[in-house]
């Protein structure tokens, strides 16, 4: 078989049956290769970054690595942003990058570029093949470091010369890692702790811990000891939703952090670091964690948080049956010809989402007004920006919905942040991908206008407001949406948004509705 075939081979004889791709010429033979080995799905996507963020979005939700596959350098620095928030997720992903034929490498041809370099900066494992002999154990190497717990990026670089070649055998079958518990010792001291500080000390919950079964765990420990709970902002896939325990997540603000950790004198990880701010403020501390505050590790980040916190739950004596959350009582509706506001959209999305849905939030500035709102939702997850690179929500959507093909896909997102990788709309049209597209219009960079104001940059006039202002023209989503293959409504008011929302939920397929804010 040529090399081409023999990575096809290893790939799909590991499990990896996706490759999300925006192939070139170096990557011809790989791409030929899909007529010849069954069982790899390819998916065309029209820009690289939402390869790697279809990437992200696969990983989260089924649990092993989908590949991605890109065009030299070049390619891959166009992925790289979605890169970066997939390795603040440990999502695993293996990244298949052409390289020039080995011989065509010296000439310092226009394409030519240090592929690993840019690798390096969101890649936990890297390697260039150099033979045709090593090929396939090689792609193997790099599925088992993308299946290392927690989950990590894997980049192959593969010179085109290689893919035509003859090659050795398919790379060997790589044994799945299970994840390590923690110590029993460590139980016994975070019950302790809890025990005695009670609502002076508190978990933070991230990587799998925040699924449901962790946030049951953790709403037993509330129950019976006292301690608070958080969420990390990090956290890759969070559960929510009607009877669903909903700690909060740490506050995007330091200040606002601060004041929800404050007065703790321990802090418990689990699957998390010690918070840090996103970034830095004058006169404000880097940690919003209270100075003196003693923070420790239960279950470091490649280890079982959800088995720590169940066996935690026990150590405290916690009731195991004990439903220990409310189940959210219904909010008020606005009226159906009310100009559409954020906590209109709210309420639709509380009574309309669907049991079991998945949410990808790229909503920006209004994300904690409708995550609010979405505790009182049919139970679901939410699929959160991990690494704050903007251009994520509507890739994660896709590779959600090529993941979970039975569940629907609900993506949030921003107007701002929506072009950056907008493309995304042709391929959930190509896949036919049943995912719903709630654009919040406001027609600005909404969150800038906070941080000019945070950061005590000088009063803003109109030649510097107008780097904030999505107007002149105005964004047209709808006819962006259509262009792309992908059926498109404008909504303005309540009603409309409602009528529209229900239909999407009803229907199967890609869907955009363009929100017009008030």
């Amino acid at each position: 078989m040529t090399g081409a075939e023999c990575l096809l081979h290893t790939l799909a004889a590991n499990r990896i049956d996706v490759c999300f791709m925006n192939p070139g010429t170096s990557e011809m033979h790989f791409v030929a290769g899909l007529d010849h080995v069954a069982g790899l799905r390819g998916i065309l996507c029209l820009y690289e970054g939402v390869c790697s963020g279809a990437a992200d979005g696969y990983a989260r939700m089924h649990g092993s690595p989908a590949a991605a596959l890109l065009h030299l350098g070049p390619g891959l620095a166009n992925s790289l942003s979605n890169l970066h928030n997939a390795r603040k997720a440990r999502s695993p992903m293996v990244c298949i990058v052409g390289e020039h034929a080995t011989w065509h490498r010296k000439v310092d041809a226009p394409l030519s570029s240090d592929i690993a370099a840019f690798a390096r900066t969101v890649s936990h494992h890297i390697r260039t093949v150099e033979t045709s002999a090593e090929l396939g154990p090689a792609v193997s190497e790099a599925i088992a470091a993308a299946i290392a717990p927690p989950g990590q990026i894997a980049t192959l670089i593969v010179p085109a010369d290689l893919s035509w070649l003859r090659a050795a055998p398919p790379g060997p079958t790589v044994v799945r890692p299970t994840r390590a518990v923690p110590p029993s010792e460590n139980i016994r001291d975070s019950a302790r702790i809890f025990r005695s500080a009670g609502n002076a000390s508190a978990l933070l919950l991230g990587g799998a811990s925040a699924r449901e079964r962790g946030l049951y765990a953790a709403g037993r420990i509330a129950a019976a000891t006292g301690a608070r709970v958080f969420i990390d902002r990090s956290a890759p896939c969070l559960a929510s939703g009607r009877g669903i325990f909903a700690p909060p997540k740490v506050p995007y603000f330091p200040e606002n952090a601060a004041a929800e950790l404050a007065g703790l004198t321990h802090l418990i990880l689990i699957e998390a670091d010690t918070p840090v701010s996103f970034f830095g403020y004058p006169n404000t501390p880097s940690s919003p964690v209270p100075a003196g505050c003693a923070v420790s590790v239960l279950a470091a980040r490649e280890q079982d948080g959800t088995a720590a916190l169940e066996a935690l739950a026990d150590e405290c004596g916690a009731v195991p049956e004990l439903r220990v959350w409310r189940y959210n009582a219904a909010t008020g509706g606005a009226a159906a010809g009310d100009a559409l506001t954020v906590d209109a959209i709210g309420e639709t999305l509380a009574a309309l989402l669907p049991e079991s849905a998945i949410v990808s939030d790229e909503m920006i500035s209004v994300s904690a007004s409708i995550l609010t709102h979405l505790e009182f939702a049919a139970p679901h997850v939410q699929l959160p920006i991990t690494g704050g690179a903007i251009g994520q929500g509507l890739p994660v959507a896709v590779g959600a919905a090529v993941a979970c093909p039975d569940r629907k896909v609900v993506a949030l997102q921003a107007d701002g942040s929506a072009m950056y990788s907008l493309q995304a709309l042709w391929t959930m049209a190509r896949e036919n991908l049943d995912v719903a597209v709630v654009i919040f219009s406001n027609r600005r960079y909404r969150i800038l206008d906070i941080e000019m104001r945070r950061t005590a940059a000088p009063p803003i006039g109109s030649r510097a407001d107008a780097m904030l202002d999505l107007r002149r023209p105005d964004l047209d989503f709808v006819s962006l949406a259509q262009g792309m293959g992908v059926p498109a409504a404008r909504a303005a008011t309540v009603e409309e948004f409602t009528s529209q929302f229900r239909a999407a939920m009803s229907e199967r397929g890609p869907r955009l509705i363009e929100a017009v804010l008030s």
